[in-house]
């Protein structure tokens, strides 16, 4: 899936839906990528029925965030810190992200000045709180560091929030 060609900011929509977030790997495995986009397409409505909540982050938040906007959706961004362009790559992930972050309706970011474990975990539980549905694209095992995506499905199920795992049995990330 690409992710260039987004369309300007979309104006917020108004009325009552279902806001989906996300939360994954940042290095996806083969075939999971393709796994979670082809569930995406199946159970998503599109156009304006569509509100999609994402960190941005490279890997799954990304892939997630650029299939709303490809399927006509809104895009709301929460972003784990102010500075939180200069701590991706320049592999294309913070292309991508300046791509994304233009096209997001609404960006909240959270009190912090550069990246951290605390940020990531902040900016996770605030995605949360603002989702009624959450995809994990997650290999199902504990988190790496405070803030990961298992720290994530944590808390949403802590919170009562659905969680929908997207992940291919079998399949190792590196």
């Amino acid at each position: 899936m690409s992710f260039d060609g987004f369309a300007p900011r979309a104006p917020a929509p108004t009325g009552p839906l279902t806001r989906f977030g996300i939360t994954g790997h940042r290095v996806l495995p083969p075939g999971i990528a393709d796994h979670a986009v082809d569930h995406w397409r199946r159970v998503l409505p599109t156009g304006t029925g569509l509100l999609g909540v994402s960190s941005l982050a490279d890997g799954a938040d990304q892939l997630f965030a650029a299939h709303v906007l490809a399927a006509g959706g809104t895009l709301e961004a929460v972003l784990p810190c102010a500075d939180y362009a200069g701590s991706l790559t320049a592999d294309g992930s913070r292309a991508r992200f300046e791509g994304l972050l233009h096209a997001a309706a609404s960006v909240l970011t959270m009190p912090y000045p550069e990246p951290s474990d605390r940020g990531f975990l902040a900016a996770g539980q605030a995605m949360v709180d603002r989702c009624d549905h959450l995809f994990a694209v997650w290999d199902g095992q504990p988190a790496r560091g405070l803030g990961g995506t298992a720290d994530v499905v944590a808390y949403a199920r802590a919170r009562g929030c659905p969680v929908t795992v997207l992940w291919i049995d079998g399949v190792r990330r590196p």
